[in-house]
């Protein structure tokens, strides 16, 4: 098996394995040695030095480097990231941040969750965006860890809400802003599609190729962007008040007291009708 090299020269172990006979089983088995990889024809050492090379370099180049196969380059990194992983234990993070990352096309994704206040990954995996994945990494954290989550940040998307209040109901649910904007922003998208809709000649001219300017922040807009989105909302009294409304809400996280944020909440809540 191949072992750390000395400088340009590669140095290979040559050794004998025990083979033995299970009575009980009546299988042969090997003897395990604890000193190799994964791949049985590498040392661990070696495999942590072709990790420590994948940190800096492609798998590609350390492949080329090393005289090795692009698949054992990946393989023996793995093996060192696993390592790692053992190393460090399960972690207790206090404050979570919950997303999905999609990993191929047609829509199919797997959930990465983050320590906030360690400001890394904790943990990727399921074989989508439900609860029943969300519900794995709560089963990895355990009943004891999760009791100890304080606040989780994520969209607005209810399974993972479902899945943490089922683990971890003394956690606090915090949406972040961004999401909160996109959903204020389609449905103001939406108002545009049916004033477009209701309207016919002269009306509809004025909502036509207004969509960015419409769902754009308002510092973002120059020159005749500007100027045909101040247009449009003349003319346009429904979208006009819709997209007041939307973007009073900015005003949201302005407030530092509790009271007046809610406050504020109700009497935006109440325009709505």
């Amino acid at each position: 098996m191949r072992d750390l090299p000395n400088g340009e020269m590669r140095i290979y172990l040559e050794l004998e394995v025990r083979r033995v006979a299970c009575r009980r089983c009546q299988a042969v088995k090997r003897e395990q040695l604890d000193f190799l990889a994964d791949n049985p024809f590498y040392t661990k050492r070696f495999a942590f030095y072709v990790g420590r090379r994948c940190r800096t370099s492609t798998i590609k180049d350390v492949a080329e480097e090393l005289n090795l196969d692009w698949e054992t380059v990946k393989e023996l990194d793995k093996h060192c990231m696993r390592e790692k992983l053992r190393c460090i234990g399960t972690p207790a993070p206090k404050a979570l941040g919950i997303d999905e990352i999609s990993i191929r096309k047609r829509h199919t994704y797997r959930i990465v969750v983050s320590d906030l206040v360690r400001e890394r990954a904790i943990w990727f995996g399921g074989t989508d965006r439900t609860e029943a994945s969300l519900d794995e990494f709560y089963r990895f954290l355990g009943p004891k860890k999760s009791r100890r989550i304080r606040l989780a940040v994520m969209d607005m998307w209810k399974p993972f809400r479902n899945s943490t209040t089922r683990y971890a109901p003394q956690a606090a649910i915090l949406f972040d802003k961004f999401h909160v904007l996109r959903h204020l922003g389609d449905a103001l998208d939406k108002v545009r599609k049916q004033e477009y809709a209701r309207l016919s000649g002269k009306g509809r001219a004025f909502i036509k190729g207004q969509k960015y300017a419409l769902l754009a922040h308002p510092h973002n807009l120059e020159g005749s962007a500007r100027k045909n989105l101040k247009r449009l909302l003349t003319a346009n009294k429904r979208l006009n008040t819709a997209y007041l409304l939307k973007e009073s809400f900015r005003q949201m996280w302005d407030y530092r007291s509790e009271a007046w944020a809610r406050k504020f909440f109700e009497n935006w809540r109440a325009q709505l009708k």
